[in-house]
């Protein structure tokens, strides 16, 4: 059985830095890759970013240079390092996993019809 759990979530100040967790479990970890995603109140759901189990990494333009993604493998962990956070960000951060290919983990995009395994988000509170 998968499990992908995210936490981290917290209220935090503009302008400050947070870091999510997401540990994922029961899962083919060989080659993967792990999506962020968000939803801001009233507002559809977005890609932050992802990585790929080859190192593969993609940020979103909408958070370039303010948000970055890394893994430990040894601890089934990704995190999303977020500064210079801005009110907009508040949302309920989600992450997600799938298997890829050996070939393709070098890459990775953020569509969310390409992963079927999701956590049930942490809420990211930016406010003075």
């Amino acid at each position: 059985q998968v499990q992908v759990v995210e936490s981290g979530g917290d209220l935090v100040h503009p302008g400050g830095s947070l870091r999510l967790s997401c540990a994922v479990s029961g899962f083919n970890l060989e080659s993967y890759a792990i999506g962020w995603f968000r939803q801001a109140p009233g507002k559809e759901r977005e890609g932050v970013g992802c990585i790929a189990s080859g190192d593969g990494l993609y940020i979103a333009e909408s958070v370039k240079g303010r948000f970055t993604i890394s893994r430990d493998s040894a601890k089934n962990t990704v995190y999303l390092q977020m500064n210079s956070l801005k009110d907009e960000d508040t949302a309920v951060y989600y992450c997600a996993t799938r298997s890829i290919p050996f070939r393709f983990n070098k890459y990775c995009r953020i569509t969310e019809a390409d992963y079927p395994y999701w956590g049930q988000g942490t809420q990211v509170t930016v406010s003075s």
